[in-house]
């Protein structure tokens, strides 16, 4: 029995790095690919929201200089690029897929709407969305936030390197210890990093419970959907 029926995915821009350390690995683009396949032939409808800090982050250019609006603006268009190049390789392997991008710019994708995306997503086609939501000071996390919550998904599944939510960052701290289920709360008044707060917010008062599990490990996704406990639940 699949756990959820319709998935958010939030992967991050870094992810798609790899080990070179900028741009897009082939190697970890087509092993998100092939996850993402599986998840389709289990009967998952699937939205897919990824970050653009592989290529260009908005609020890191602000501080060399660039205007914030104008950073920002650069930031969505990496995600485009990000969310083609997604595309791309789920349709090298067989799966329908479609950007649907939240600033006009056909014929690179389609023009977002809800309904448009609901009616994508329930004819079995995956949809990858782009452009965060349109406007600066927003990050991607909240754009798959909004995006999430737009098209009723069981659950935001985040997607990062880490298995979970710690007590601190398990890559600096050894002693830092994992919660299996954490609640909004928790996170607000132990500072945990999990998201930024307006994302959190608008999954907290829009009841979008979060998962947040390892997708640099091939077979994650497949797990999270078949209900094994491998990562850390918001609620």
């Amino acid at each position: 029995m699949v756990r959820f029926k319709r998935v958010l995915l939030k992967l991050s821009g870094e992810s798609l790095m790899g080990k070179q350390g900028y741009g897009i690995d082939a190697g970890r683009l087509n092993d998100y690919a092939q996850q993402i396949k599986e998840a389709h032939e289990m009967g998952v409808q699937i939205g897919i929201v990824i970050g653009g800090g592989n290529i260009f982050r908005g609020l890191s250019g602000s501080q060399k200089g660039f205007d914030r609006v104008k950073g920002d603006q650069m930031g969505m268009c990496a995600t485009v690029i990000n969310a083609l190049a997604l595309s791309s390789a789920i349709g090298a392997i067989g799966v329908k897929s479609k950007v649907l991008t939240a600033i006009r710019m056909e014929p690179i994708g389609e023009y977002y709407t809800k309904w448009k995306a609901i009616e994508e997503m329930e004819s079995g086609t995956i949809c990858i969305f782009a452009c965060g939501t349109g406007s600066p000071y927003f990050t991607t996390d909240t754009g798959a936030s909004l995006r999430g919550i737009e098209i009723e998904a069981d659950v935001m599944l985040k997607g990062t390197r880490v298995d979970g939510i710690y007590t601190a960052d398990p890559e600096k701290d050894p002693t830092a210890t994992k919660f299996t289920t954490i609640t909004y709360d928790e996170i607000y008044n132990k500072g945990l990093k999990v998201m930024d707060l307006t994302a959190t917010t608008m999954c907290k008062e829009n009841s979008l419970p979060i998962y947040v599990f390892n997708m640099d490990v091939f077979g994650n996704l497949k797990r999270v959907l078949n209900g094994e406990d491998i990562g850390t639940l918001v609620l």
